[in-house]
């Protein structure tokens, strides 16, 4: 399990051994903390506050504590090398990353490209992969796409929610956006009903869906136990 998109590590382990689950959000932790008091899994699940700049052998969970450590579309840090290397040293079995494998999913390519937005694409998960080779280990990539509705009241509720995408030198294709919206925004067959965040659906929504598409990479850890 994990804390949400804000994940940074998750170490996960057998069915009825403990869960580590990490963050360094105690917003995100106090849902966590929420759910587990809910479903009482008060002694299935551990939350630790942590983030990927903490120095884990002080705060984080001792070397080769979990059988599996996973981090969640979470690793975003100036030190990505370090970063992969926490999670190999914490797991005994198995690490996965999952990163985004082209534009940021705060874009919709496929709106921008249409208005003439340039959107940079993201290669974390490429240098991920290589920095794992140089590290001894033989990653596994597998991709999959996750879909997004985005929904709207109103024509100008749409441009205003889109509008976030119109930024590094794109602000001033906000008339070009609106006329895209306007051409393309349908009526929402599930208006009102729960969104992904469990917030209503709009009236409104575009006549394509937004894919997002992921990059799953797993490698055995490649770190020996200390002695």
């Amino acid at each position: 399990m994990g804390c949400g998109a804000g994940s940074i590590a998750i170490p996960l382990a057998q069915a009825g051994h403990p869960v580590i689950a990490a963050d360094f959000s105690p917003a995100m932790l106090g849902t966590l903390d929420a759910g587990i008091e809910y479903y009482g899994l008060e002694d299935r699940i551990t939350p630790l506050e942590l983030a990927w700049d903490d120095d884990w052998d002080l705060v984080g969970p001792v070397a080769k504590a979990v059988d599996v450590a996973f981090a969640s579309r979470s690793v975003t840090t100036n030190d990505l090398k370090g970063a992969l290397a926490k999670l190999d040293r914490t797991a005994r079995r198995r690490c996965a990353v999952t990163m985004v494998a082209n534009s940021s999913p705060r874009y919709d390519p496929h709106v921008m490209n249409a208005i003439g937005a340039p959107v940079t694409r993201s290669n974390g998960f490429v240098y991920a992969f290589n920095i794992l080779i140089q590290m001894g280990a033989l990653p596994q990539v597998t991709y999959f796409e996750s879909p997004r509705r985005d929904t709207f009241d109103s024509l100008e509720a749409g441009v205003a929610d889109f509008s976030r995408m119109l930024e590094h030198g794109n602000e001033d294709k906000i008339d070009r956006l609106h006329d895209y919206i306007a051409q393309h925004m349908i009526e929402n067959p599930h208006a009102g009903e729960p969104g992904s965040k469990g917030v209503p659906q709009g009236r409104y929504m575009l006549d394509h869906i937004r894919k997002v598409r992921w990059a799953f990479i797993a490698w055995e850890p490649v770190s020996a136990p200390r002695p």
